[in-house]
């Protein structure tokens, strides 16, 4: 229906139409106006005024005239969103490291900065995190007052399954009694977003991976604890408590049932080294595929991936899904293997009434969970506000 432009919209219905025009370039790209209008089911005209609106505004671009193969008529200018035209932090607070990134409003990393430890010990983190976020808006310089938010990204339980680690029990129950979105607002005057860790990577796979293909997929990282996240029907779905997705804590059929965090997780592959003498952080890059290294990787493959198959096949008995998104923090060819091995492993199921899911390397990596820190804010202040990602709305 089209809007005359003698009958000013709503202030509420003029920035949702904003934001799903905003939302559809993200989605799918830079697109000629009369695209935006076909996918946001906007009229010509309106989507036109909406545009030049949010040109002014600094938050879209127009890119060179181009013509597309086979049509007549004049080349059509894609519209683009602007890198520079907003801001976000992503921060990951993790059981072993503290990531704290800058991403402009298309979705690239401008800095970004790590800071490893043994544990996250409460009465340091934040502190170290203070001064991060004092570095990194410094570092964009004039651009910081576009910052839009802090994005944070952390374990739900952060304080759980401490006999894991080589840690003082008193510092990981400290964590059971912190708001850590509550403490990381302490520290800054800019709105502050909070998510679990892999939902976060999840939505970060969803807005710039694999995501983009799949509308209903279960996500899969292999972090220092395996966590996942869950899409549906192209929606990141939280749950009502955040915590869709947690495949880590699937209960495996094996003596003592133990989890899968308990055998697919990296700390698993980091302990192994370490007992063999060799340095944790090996399991991260390419020292693992090593010749001294691999027999004790491939240890770790063969309880890690026949354990991951049986999650996927009770998650694909549960959901149809399209498929099963796998990242980590691990050297691309071995989680190349853990697909492969996987995949090997499901052949062992009995499919008769569900459907096999295929499996898919993610693409974002080591990063996911601070940038998909860095999208919440971006998405609080940009996106329409009666979904997180608004993706099946702005299908063909």
């Amino acid at each position: 229906m089209s809007v005359s432009t003698a009958t000013p919209k709503p202030a509420g219905m003029r920035q949702m139409n904003e934001r799903i025009v905003l939302q559809a370039v993200r989605v799918h790209g830079p697109l000629p106006k009369s695209e935006i209008a076909r996918l946001t089911h906007l009229s010509t005209q309106t989507t036109s005024l909406i545009v030049d609106r949010l040109i002014d505004d600094g938050l879209l671009a127009r890119e060179a005239r181009t013509r597309v193969q086979g049509r007549m008529g004049q080349p059509s200018v894609p519209i683009s969103l602007r890198a520079d035209g907003a801001f976000s932090i992503g921060v990951k607070v993790g059981r072993r490291s503290l990531d704290v990134l800058t991403m402009d409003f298309a979705g690239q990393v401008h800095a970004r900065d790590v800071i490893e430890y043994a544990y996250p010990d409460p009465r340091t983190v934040f502190s170290l995190l203070a001064a991060k976020l004092d570095h990194m808006m410094a570092a964009l310089g004039d651009d910081a007052a576009k910052v839009v938010g802090i994005g944070v990204a952390a374990p739900l339980w952060l304080g759980g399954w401490r006999n894991f680690f080589d840690t003082p029990p008193e510092v990981f129950a400290a964590w059971n009694e912190i708001d850590i979105r509550a403490r990381v607002q302490a520290l800054t005057a800019l709105p502050v977003e909070f998510a679990k860790d892999t939902t976060a990577a999840c939505a970060a796979e969803l807005l710039m991976g694999q995501g983009r293909g799949l509308r209903d997929f279960l996500y899969v990282f292999i972090g220092t604890f395996i966590g996942g996240g869950l899409v549906i029907d192209g929606r990141l779905h939280a749950g009502p408590k955040g915590n869709a997705g947690a495949v880590g804590s699937f209960p495996l059929m094996s003596e003592g049932m133990p989890q899968l965090l308990n055998v697919a997780s990296v700390y698993v592959l980091e302990k192994r080294f370490t007992d063999a003498g060799f340095p944790a952080a090996a399991a991260h890059d390419q020292r693992a595929l090593s010749a001294q290294l691999w027999p004790l990787c491939e240890a770790w493959l063969d309880a890690a991936c026949p354990a991951l198959a049986a999650a996927i096949a009770t998650a694909a008995a549960l959901v149809d899904l399209d498929g099963i998104v796998i990242d980590g923090e691990l050297d691309r060819q071995l989680l190349r293997e853990v697909l492969s091995r996987t995949d090997t492993a499901l052949d062992a199921f009995e499919w008769q009434g569900m459907l096999r899911p295929r499996l898919v390397e993610g693409e974002i990596g080591a990063d996911a969970r601070a940038m998909g820190g860095a999208i919440l804010p971006l998405y609080a202040h940009f996106a329409p506000r009666h979904v997180l990602f608004l993706k099946s709305g702005l299908s063909a």
